[in-house]
């Protein structure tokens, strides 16, 4: 990239405020900064395809060397065409000789072998509302 250094920068300002004169500069400065910005730009498009298609080389190399590997794989790994095919669940029959499914949770019973009762809810207690000095008090 461009190495400027402050001191040469300086200079260039220097010159160019000598040679333009300030009544023009900010113009001049204007229209360097409207060049500069249109090379960005075009820089940065660049950029972006370049970046665009070094990437689809990426991916498709690794989708060559995802699919030779694949390709060996099944090699050493042939499928076996005696197993058949699994069924998903929601087609397969339910079993007949299958055990009870809990659906529900049991209730746990005390200890002592009585029947569990509902604990009370505690009672809110409400606060006494203080008086305003508009209000009487009763």
């Amino acid at each position: 990239m461009l190495d400027v250094a402050p001191t040469e920068l300086l200079l260039v300002a220097v010159v160019a405020l000598l040679v333009i004169g300030p009544k023009d500069l900010p113009k001049a400065m204007r229209f360097v900064g409207k060049w500069v910005g249109k090379a960005r730009g075009v820089a940065r498009q660049f950029r972006s395809g370049f970046d665009t298609m070094i990437r689809e080389s990426e991916l498709a190399e690794m989708e060559k060397q995802w699919a030779a590997e694949n390709e060996r794989i099944m090699r050493e790994h042939p499928p076996t065409p005696s197993l058949p095919a699994p069924q998903p669940e929601h087609f397969a029959e339910p079993a007949v000789d299958s055990d009870p499914v809990m659906v529900e949770q049991p209730m746990l019973l005390p200890e002592d072998g009585g029947e569990a009762a509902p604990k009370p809810k505690p009672k809110r207690v409400r606060k006494p509302r203080a008086a305003t000095p508009d209000e009487p008090q009763s």
